[in-house]
């Protein structure tokens, strides 16, 4: 079944190497793809083996073994079922390839990624380790403990000078251009003695870019600790104290056991307010009043509330939880020591800020145009409007009812205080008569003085408005300070007034009703006056406007006159020394006249006209 041949029978393998998938040593096995080598041997895969080759020629022995089909679906199904398998892998439901290092690799990427290069080992299997930062390629950086050595070495101290040491301390570190010490009169060199110590020996720190910006780096925590072991010995001398105090006054006799157990249950609040020292915050540890301006860290978070997750939503970025995190476990929200934050919206004047917002809405659902923000006067007075109104239909409805039904002496009883003689409200008094606790303190409404009357007046001034003044509404005078009339005053200044010299007038005489032929002569003669009137006006007119014109003209010319002797001036006063400039400050600034004005624009110098330069001559 093996046939030898020669070379020449497979020009196309010697010319074209790159169709080769085998090598040219002697013995392997190379397969052919589509190699015809006569008639007789169709288009089919064939299995060659490489017999011999001799040196120094270009002929080769090659062998192939015709199997028919069975190598080709061989291969197919060996194709077929690597394939099957990647998709299992990238649908997860096989387990993925694992490289070398046990780790595995993602069925995603591809082949030529994952794959060893032919040229590098053949042999090796898929991995992605040439992927990934290599080892010896990165770039070490210090450790996070890793800083300068502070102070200096006082284990070993030199007693005598050394030969390139620093000549003013002595210290081998450092050079004398160099040294921090105050410079001696006569140095370490010279004298032997005070021979400072070596500082330590720095690294070479190699920072990376967070290392470079760490505001802790180089900080001990030992130091930290500490401070917590001071503060710790600190609290408990007191509670020790606090302990043996209570004892003391137990055993005297001053303290009960009630209040013992009291004490002990605000032994924490005075633990955290007694160290409060800082500006912003008071304490009294007699009332145990405290004002905090930060929540200090043993207070419970909003978040910690209710570790149920179906509980209150807490917002992270606003830190806001508005709704009651003890609402499904049936607590009380007056009891509990947080109930949210719409809890604390309620209160205030919010809720009439959220009324008069319903309100708004709802008006204008009704055909109202009312807006909360753009016309706030008009919503806050229609809203009083309204309030006005319901008020006064629920107190129709209630006279309707007590009218139809009765029992209104049930609601004008006396109050429960007059009726019992007594009430629950506890006030102490001195001896004196004064209130010592209990009441309240008045609020004073204003800092200036109300409802102060004067000069027989029974209103005050400004209670009273007419024509843009005020007044005094008792008498309606609207001068101030001045004395009251009451109602004849109110009379008097509500009257017309008639002037005198026309009251002084003496009544004319009734005319006599004149008959209609009077009335139409009447009516002619006016007519004609006014057609006479209309003719001596047009000539008035006629003459009233020349002598207009007239002195027009020589307001405008007195004008011109001013005018150049102004620019003269201007000209007289830009030829002299800046500093040798009259100030002109003080003169009289008055707005220009029409005449003015026009002689400014006739004699005003225009360099686009083309006659500009003609002007001056």
């Amino acid at each position: 079944s093996f046939v030898s041949t020669s070379c020449r029978c497979s020009e196309q393998l010697i010319k074209n190497p790159q169709r080769r998938e085998g090598c040219d040593v002697a013995g392997a096995e190379v397969k052919w793809r589509r190699l015809r080598f006569n008639q007789n041997t169709p288009n089919e895969p064939k299995r060659f083996q490489v017999k011999k080759i001799f040196p120094n020629s270009v002929v080769f022995l090659i062998s192939y073994q015709d199997d028919g089909l069975s190598c080709d679906r061989a291969a197919q199904q060996d194709w077929r079922k690597k394939k099957e398998l990647e998709e299992q892998r990238k649908l997860g439901n096989a387990p993925a390839e694992v490289d070398e290092e046990g780790k595995d690799i993602n069925p995603h990427i591809p082949q030529y990624i994952s794959s060893v290069p032919w040229y590098i080992d053949p042999s090796k299997r898929p991995t992605l380790k040439h992927q990934r930062p290599q080892a010896e390629r990165e770039e070490q950086f210090s450790a996070i403990a890793e800083w300068y050595k502070r102070g200096v070495q006082e284990n070993a101290v030199a007693t005598k000078f050394r030969k390139g040491a620093c000549e003013n301390c002595g210290a081998i570190t450092h050079k004398k251009k160099d040294c921090l010490e105050r410079p001696r009169k006569v140095g370490a060199k010279f004298t032997g003695a005070g021979i400072a110590p070596d500082e330590h020996a720095q690294i070479q720190l190699a920072l990376d870019y967070d290392g470079k910006r760490d505001r802790w780096n180089g900080y001990d925590p030992e130091e930290h600790q500490r401070i917590v072991e001071e503060y710790a010995k600190v609290d408990l001398a007191k509670r020790t104290l606090k302990a043996q105090k209570l004892q003391d006054e137990l055993a005297s006799g001053k303290l009960d056991q009630n209040e013992r157990e009291h004490a002990s249950e605000d032994e924490d609040e005075d633990k955290y307010a007694d160290d409060i020292d800082m500006p912003g915050q008071n304490f009294d540890s007699k009332r145990r009043i405290t004002v905090r301006n930060l929540r200090i860290r043993e207070d419970t978070a909003k978040y910690l509330r209710n570790l149920d997750p179906n509980s209150a939503y807490y917002d992270p970025k606003t830190r806001a939880m508005r709704e009651n995190p003890y609402s499904n476990t049936g607590m009380n929200p007056d009891e509990v020591g947080y109930a949210g934050d719409n809890f604390v919206r309620h209160s205030g004047a919010t809720i009439t800020m959220a009324q008069t917002q319903l309100f708004a809405w709802e008006a204008y659902e009704r055909g109202s145009e009312v807006h909360l923000q753009a016309d706030p006067t008009k919503l806050e007075l229609l809203h009083r409007s309204f309030k006005v109104k319901k008020e006064d239909f629920k107190e129709k409805q209630r006279d309707s009812i007590l009218e139809k039904y009765g029992g209104e002496e049930h609601l004008d009883a006396p109050p429960r205080e007059l009726l019992l003689a007594q009430t629950e409200d506890y006030v102490e008094y001195s001896r004196h008569g004064a209130v010592l606790k209990g009441l309240e303190k008045a609020v004073a409404r204003s800092k200036y003085e109300e409802d102060v009357l004067i000069n027989n007046h029974t209103c005050i001034w400004g209670s009273y408005w007419k024509d843009g003044f005020w007044g005094y509404k008792c008498c309606h005078s609207m001068v101030k300070q001045s004395y009251c009339t009451g109602e004849a005053g109110i009379g008097i200044n509500n009257s017309e007034c008639v002037p005198f010299e026309e009251g002084l007038t003496e009544p004319q005489e009734e005319e006599e009703p004149k008959s209609l032929l009077e009335m139409h002569r009447d009516k002619i003669k006016e007519k004609k006056k006014k057609k006479k009137g209309k003719k001596n006006k047009k000539h008035e007119s006629d003459s009233n406007d020349s002598e207009d014109e007239e002195k027009k003209k020589e307001k405008l010319k007195k004008a011109l006159e001013a005018e150049d002797k102004w620019v003269k001036h201007v000209d007289a006063i830009m030829q002299l020394e800046e500093r040798k400039r009259p100030y002109n400050s003080l003169q009289e600034v008055k707005a220009p006249t029409e005449e003015e004005l026009e002689a400014f624009r006739m004699k005003r110098p225009r360099p686009d006209d083309p006659m500009a330069s003609f002007l001056g001559q």
